[in-house]
């Protein structure tokens, strides 16, 4: 049983009064961040998204540095350096016209990532402004441009991008325009969704009846509650961008020669597979990895910009 302690006889010696500390005891235990270094700090957390950031950013400085390092031109053909292995001379090895792969590699990476972040930049503001007018306003303008949304839905992709090819033949600004015509649409549809829930909301009720004018409340009340999971998706679908490049330079669609790409180079590598494939396997190994570090990221990216996980950890 469990002996009753008499409080009086206790010794008060044997105690020690340590006081309090008021500034201790009302100093903020975790740093007031703001919403977007909140985010980083997630970011940095998160080992698989950062070691997509890091993949990313890797290839994009060896796409603007890697060819001005390099002494060959993308397009010098040397006759007497065809079909050479990876070596110090040539760190890719070279192609059936002996061109220095690890130049032309860094250069089709500068077509295939400025052609992937183009479309998908101009995909996501366009389908953004035109999902969010929508959403917005609704009535008359929702069913007039949900309408056309439909329309386009039903034009295969492939289809599109083969006519805008004929009309404007091969080349960067043709990819870019075959890939805004209809790609915009995903994003116009989400983004309409989304402002949908959010112009329900109590906050932009409360702006509407002060008087705050709609451009206003779009600009500093909707977007920005919608700015992450734009964001988000910006990063998934530059991964498909990059991917639909390297397919239609692949069928003959994309980039014309002596210009290349990531899809020009697997398909000139193709050709060579049974004799020489380090000349296929190069160029698919960074677009794998491209499209993988992207996803990865958009995963984080997608955990760390969700305002209902913030404060949580």
């Amino acid at each position: 049983m469990e002996k009753n302690i008499d409080i009086k006889n206790i010794d008060i010696s044997q105690f020690k009064t340590i006081g309090k500390n008021i500034e201790k005891m009302e100093a903020i235990s975790r740093p007031n961040l703001t919403y977007w270094r909140d985010a980083w700090r997630r970011i940095k957390q998160n080992k698989v998204a950062f070691s997509g950031l890091v993949i990313l950013v890797v290839y994009i400085v060896l796409a603007i540095f890697g060819p001005i390092i390099s002494q060959y031109e993308y397009t010098a053909i040397d006759s007497s350096r065809m079909n050479q292995f990876i070596s110090s001379e040539h760190w890719f090895g070279t192609d059936e016209l002996g061109r220095d792969l690890w130049t032309r590699v860094w250069r089709g990476a500068r077509v295939s990532l400025a052609i992937g972040f183009i479309a998908t930049i101009l995909n996501t503001v366009i389908g953004g402004l035109v999902g969010g007018l929508s959403g917005y306003y609704g009535g008359v303008l929702d069913s007039i441009l949900m309408r056309i949304i439909d329309i386009l839905y039903g034009i295969p992709y492939l289809i599109v991008s083969i006519l805008v090819m004929v009309v404007l033949g091969p080349g960067i600004t043709s990819l870019i325009v075959a890939m805004v015509i209809v790609g915009w649409i995903g994003t116009a549809r989400f983004v309409r969704g989304e402002v949908l829930k959010l112009k329900e909301q109590d906050f932009v009720a409360a702006a509407k009846i002060l008087g705050v004018s709609d451009f206003t409340i779009i600009i500093k009340h909707i977007l920005p509650n919608v700015m992450g999971l734009i964001i988000t998706n910006l990063t998934m679908a530059v991964p498909k961008a990059i991917f639909n490049e390297a397919f239609l330079s692949y069928i003959g669609l994309g980039i014309a020669p002596p210009e290349c790409s990531w899809g020009i180079l697997a398909k000139s590598g193709v050709k060579m597979l049974r004799i020489y494939p380090y000349q296929l396997f190069i160029p698919s190994f960074f677009i794998c990895t491209t499209m993988l570090a992207l996803n990865l990221l958009g995963d984080g990216l997608r955990d760390a910009l969700d305002p209902k996980l913030r404060g949580t950890e």
